[in-house]
């Protein structure tokens, strides 16, 4: 079992339940919307971690290898990672799968967007 490459940074493990091939979390805005997968971070851990020798030396060393050869890119994926986490925890999810509007409604428990945006109109009707 390989430590995890990134300890310094703290983990918010109230988000983690298992949703159809992935953890998700869909943010809905006015008129954009963006899919959230909160495991991303640990997705990317896995795979710098991948195949590392046991001297912990060398280990380091390829993995610091890793981070140079991804570039930028690399950084900015694992920066995008790890703000949606934090997006997360800032809108106070606490399970998944969850679809937000506006970042004011959250509908839990069901994957299909479109129903759960549905639900959250009738709601909105129903209400002064």
């Amino acid at each position: 079992m390989t430590a995890p490459l990134f300890s310094s940074i703290p983990r918010l493990r109230i988000t983690r339940i298992a949703c159809a091939g992935g953890l998700l979390l869909c943010l809905l805005g006015q008129t954009a919307s963006r899919v959230i997968e909160l495991d991303l971070p640990e997705r990317i851990e896995a795979e710098l971690a991948a195949g590392l020798p046991n001297d912990p030396s060398r280990a380091a060393a390829l993995v610091q290898q890793r981070l140079r050869d991804g570039g930028q890119a690399l950084q900015r994926r694992i920066g995008s990672a790890y703000q949606g986490v934090a997006d997360a925890w800032g809108l106070g999810i606490v399970k998944v799968p969850a679809v937000v509007a506006d970042r004011r409604y959250v509908v839990y428990g069901d994957p299909d967007v479109t129903r759960a945006l549905a639900r959250i109109e009738a709601h909105r009707r129903t209400q002064p």
